[in-house]
């Protein structure tokens, strides 16, 4: 199987309707009843997201099922008022503005941010014991503005029976509420403005394909494209749900058959050496993620799932070398977090000509050139700093040394541009990057003695912005930017849409998982980790890891390589950005439902062509609203009666 180049496999990823770009921008997008509703709409959104039962986990993919449930919704019931009272009907662009309002906020409440933050509040000084010592090792360290420190005060928290709503209670996390919501406020308004920086360029002038953006700009466009009369949307819908609510009945009936949602380990099958080092090899197809993959290009799906059975492959060469009792080898985190950096180097290069124009327009800029942007460059670049520094003073006030706090921040935004920009182009299902963000690889390039306490503290916080990538906010704006320019909707009124969105999501997330802790008892979720990794690294200090330097610089390299071989070939196969996401944990989980994807699609392509292949969009597409739409009623039952459900998510 040979698979086609990007820009072949991306030519067949736009909808087969066209909206007019080049007509000025309309208000009637981002309306303020469209602001209004999508405000409404976060509140349970966010509890949905962080209900302690953990029913699914909506934002570990790129695309969230919680939302879509919800657009889902709202298009039916908008087909309803289009029939009835067509006066009042929403617009495309209106529906669009509440699921980039929704989406924004979800991943601001989701699995890798908010719910890894909150609980790291008062965590340190809760479960601070003489056997670990933590109150003399680093308590001194935490001011008093980033942490409840009181264990009388969060007896009740993470008791639970109990009332958030008395003002003892609200005055205690008032002030630890106040400032890392303004720190998150701040982190992602930063990325709004970066967006807004390379918008024009990445939206409209290379015409990125943004497969991610596929099923809800088509499940909301019901005039033209009436996804949901199409009977082949119905029909992948009901093989996607039909497995979902045999696995749900199986869950809580075992007698009823089920039909997979299970992972298959391959471990087993491999008992001998040098094989046994394969490790966890999962294998599971999930309908969902077959449709998604169907929408990305097909040299990045072959990538993803040859890559991964690279790394498996590498893993048994270095056992069978006698090299795999190296601690870490074959550092597959290190060589994903060079090839990310690798990505923003490719990003920034393919963009430089529209950034040197932004540069000269910050002084030669008039009043009403480029009226489509959110706002002047000047005002972009305003804002920028000013979100930036705000940053810089919140960690540098916590302990953080002004060059940490820079390598820190550098690294993180590039990482994050690299994930925006891949999503962009290519619509990766997944892109972890767990547990090696800058938080892990700045000891690990500099040594914890030369960060010093100071910094290995703050560092230990930050573990909350870089758990993992999956459910990142950036990519989701810039999707908003692009789902603004295909609909038309005023890119300054969806600016304020997102402020808005980022403002609820963020302190409407502190709530739900206060109002949750004080019934049920707070729940820990990841916080143990940054400071068990904080005792270690006080109690026994690390130089510079010269391997995981090497490493990266490897993975660097190779993303270097893969890119300049893509451009030199034509038929080259290997895309970068398959190596960089491959190793990532989720990988394991859906590298297979990658390969049944990938394959399908070849052969579609190869016998049909792309007619054939816009025929079967629809059925593609049923297959992610089948699955999200009965996994999100198998979640929200969850919810409602408190127990535990099927999740189709992991």
């Amino acid at each position: 199987m040979r698979p086609t180049t990007l820009h072949q496999s991306a030519s067949v990823q736009e909808p087969a309707h066209h909206t007019l770009t080049n007509q000025k921008p309309s208000h009637f997008g981002a309306t303020w009843r469209a602001i209004l509703i999508g405000s409404l709409l976060t509140i349970p959104n966010v509890y949905w997201i962080l209900d302690s039962a953990g029913q699914g986990y909506p934002t570990t993919i790129s695309l969230y099922f919680n939302v879509i449930f919800c657009i889902f919704v709202l298009t039916g019931a908008n087909l309803v008022l289009t029939w009835t009272m067509p006066r009042v009907a929403f617009q495309q662009g209106e529906l669009l503005t509440i699921y980039i309002m929704l989406a924004i906020a979800s991943s601001l409440a989701g699995h890798d941010v908010l719910r890894v933050l909150i609980p790291m509040i008062p965590y340190a000084f809760w479960h601070a014991t003489p056997e670990n010592d933590w109150t003399h090792l680093f308590h001194r360290y935490v001011p008093d503005w980033i942490a409840v420190k009181d264990k009388t005060f969060l007896t009740e928290y993470y008791r639970g029976e109990s009332s958030l709503y008395r003002w003892e209670i609200i005055e205690g996390w008032l002030t630890t509420t106040l400032t890392w919501g303004g720190f998150l406020c701040a982190l992602v308004l930063a990325m709004v403005f970066i967006n807004t920086l390379v918008r024009k360029q990445w939206t409209e002038h290379e015409k990125l394909s943004y497969p991610i953006i596929q099923l809800p700009l088509e499940l909301t466009n019901v005039n033209k494209t009436k996804l949901l009369t199409s009977r082949m949307m119905w029909l992948g819908f009901a093989l996607a749900g039909t497995i979902d609510i045999l696995n749900g009945l199986h869950y809580l009936f075992p007698s009823v058959p089920s039909l997979g949602g299970r992972l298959y380990d391959m471990r087993p099958f491999f008992t001998q050496k040098p094989w046994s080092a394969i490790g966890w090899t999962p294998i599971a197809v999930f309908p969902f993620a077959v449709g998604m993959a169907f929408f990305i290009p097909l040299d990045l799906s072959f990538s993803c799932w040859f890559f991964y059975l690279f790394w498996k492959a590498e893993r048994i060469f270095g056992d069978a070398l006698g090299i795999r009792g190296l601690p870490n080898f074959p550092f597959t985190d290190e060589q994903s977090f060079g090839a990310y950096i690798g990505l923003f180097v490719i990003a920034i290069v393919a963009t430089r000509k529209h950034l040197a124009q932004v540069g000269r327009k910050l002084f030669t800029q008039r009043k009403g050139e480029d009226p489509d942007e959110p706002m002047s460059y000047r005002g972009m670049v305003i804002c920028l700093i000013a979100s930036l520094l705000f940053l810089a003073i919140f960690c540098n006030a916590a302990g953080m040394s002004v060059w940490a706090i820079l390598v820190f921040f550098g690294i993180y935004y590039a990482i994050s541009t690299a994930v925006t920009r891949m999503r962009a182009e290519l619509g990766s299902p997944v892109h972890d990057l767990h547990f090696i963000g800058p938080d892990e690889m700045m000891p690990r390039m500099f040594g914890t003695r030369f960060l010093g306490p100071r910094n290995l503290t703050m560092l230990a916080y930050l573990f909350s912005i870089n758990r993992a990538y999956r459910g990142h906010p950036m990519p989701h704006i810039l999707e908003g930017f692009k789902l603004a320019e295909r609909t038309r909707i005023s890119n300054r009124r969806l600016l304020i849409a997102m402020c808005v969105a980022i403002g609820i999501g963020t302190f409407g997330s502190f709530w739900a998982f206060y109002h949750i802790s004080y019934i049920e008892g707070a729940r820990d979720w990841f916080a143990g980790r940054p400071f068990n990794r904080l005792q270690s690294w006080l109690t026994s200090p690390r130089v510079p890891d010269i391997p995981a330097i090497v490493a990266m610089c490897v993975g660097f390299l190779i993303t270097g390589f893969l890119m300049f071989m893509r451009i030199k070939l034509f038929w080259w196969p290997f895309h970068p950005a398959g190596f960089a996401i491959s190793s990532s944990w989720s990988m394991n989980v859906f590298w297979f439902s990658i390969f049944v994807s990938s394959v399908i699609k070849w052969i579609i392509l190869k016998q049909g062509g792309v007619s054939l292949h816009r025929k079967l969009i629809p059925f593609f597409l049923g297959l992610i609203l089948g699955e999200f739409i009965v996994g999100g009623v198998w979640s929200l039952i969850g919810i409602t009666v408190d127990r535990p459900m099927y999740r189709f998510l992991f």
